[in-house]
């Protein structure tokens, strides 16, 4: 039986961690023995299907260089027997830090090592001595996985020629998912956080909510909740202004969306870009490294980052716009699960 072993950080809800959960069930269904080692546990995360083995190295520390250590060598030393014990076909890392110890932890083993890069590589690997080690380091992978060109295109030579473009899979609930009535109101779908940057929405709403009757919807949760609901006051648009939270349904609650806007700083592939796409619902996003939003939607309604004036006018047009050019339709199926899965498979298999 083909065996692989999957290694992140925690499965917590973030776009890397649903990527993994859904490439790791759709190999249990196959029939594929999957093992999903995490360093953390979190008390929200994503689920994984009945059958999978979870495996957490540790619990989180003090945040003393002395005790991060310790805990440090503790889980390399963990995480290598794991895979020394199960003798798997392959190990996938995904994102900075866990690749870095993953291929620590397998070196000298004989099995596939592959790494995942799920964001831009500059925030990705911030500090100097990290780019200098992903840079090095990573020529040490069998197989180096990256979401955009423009990812791929940070690396050596050496790192770019063992490696591919896989997208992400999108589930099935968004293209199943359909809308035959009147289309209203505009939405969003992201973590409250300061790579979202929910900010330049609603500030570019702000332009333009006396010219439109849509509202704003914001579906996600973060710690920058208090500091957007008080900049919706100071805008005197509580009454225009949504923040859900987080939904089960996400297909359901936006699917009837006159646009989606994501306004990210960077991103690697935005699923939640794609899903709204595999909704054909229409879509704006900021022009953003690392290329993913350019990609997608093959330069149609990008805007600056951080520039609520464009996007603002944007979003005008679009909305009174009778036909929009939504070509990004077309190329929504080359994400779609089964496709995706395929990819996937040629490269751990």
């Amino acid at each position: 039986m083909h065996k692989v072993v999957f290694y992140i950080g925690s499965l917590s809800r973030g776009g890397a961690e649903r990527v993994i959960v859904t490439l790791a069930n759709y190999l249990n269904k196959k029939g594929i023995s999957c093992i999903v080692v995490t360093t953390y546990q979190r008390e929200v995360e994503y689920q994984l299907d009945e059958g999978i083995e979870r495996i957490v190295l540790s619990t989180p520390k003090k945040r003393n260089i002395f005790s991060r250590c310790i805990n440090n060598i503790k889980q390399l030393l963990k995480l290598r027997d794991v895979v020394k014990k199960e003798h798997p076909n392959a190990v996938l890392s995904f994102m900075g830090e866990p690749n870095f110890r993953m291929l620590l932890s397998c070196f000298g083993l004989n099995t596939k090592k592959i790494i995942s890069i799920r964001n831009d590589p500059e925030k990705e690997y911030p500090s100097f001595i990290t780019r200098l080690f992903a840079k090095i380091f990573f020529k040490f992978a069998d197989h180096i996985v990256f979401q955009t060109e423009d990812a791929r295109k940070w690396f050596p030579i050496s790192v770019q020629k063992k490696s591919s473009i896989i997208l992400n899979p999108v589930a099935d609930v968004f293209y199943k998912t359909h809308f035959n009535g009147v289309r209203r109101n505009i939405v969003t779908t992201g973590r409250l956080v300061p790579q979202k940057n929910h900010k330049l929405l609603i500030k570019a709403f702000s332009k333009i909510a006396n010219k439109v009757d849509d509202d704003l919807y914001i579906y996600g949760e973060g710690f920058l909740r208090a500091e957007l609901e008080q900049l919706i006051s100071e805008l005197n648009l509580q009454d225009r202004i949504f923040l859900p939270g987080v939904v089960k349904n996400v297909a359901e609650k936006i699917k009837s969306a006159k646009l989606f806007v994501l306004c990210s700083n960077f991103e690697g592939l935005p699923n939640s870009l794609m899903e709204a796409m595999a909704l054909e619902i229409p879509c704006i996003s900021t022009d953003c490294p690392c290329g993913g939003p350019k990609m997608l939607l093959n330069n149609n309604f990008l805007v600056k980052n951080n520039d609520e004036v464009q996007l603002g006018n944007i979003m005008l047009r679009l909305i009174n716009s009778r036909t929009v050019k939504d070509n990004y339709k077309i190329n929504a199926t080359v994400f779609s699960l089964n496709q995706i899965m395929k990819d996937w498979l040629k490269v751990l298999l």
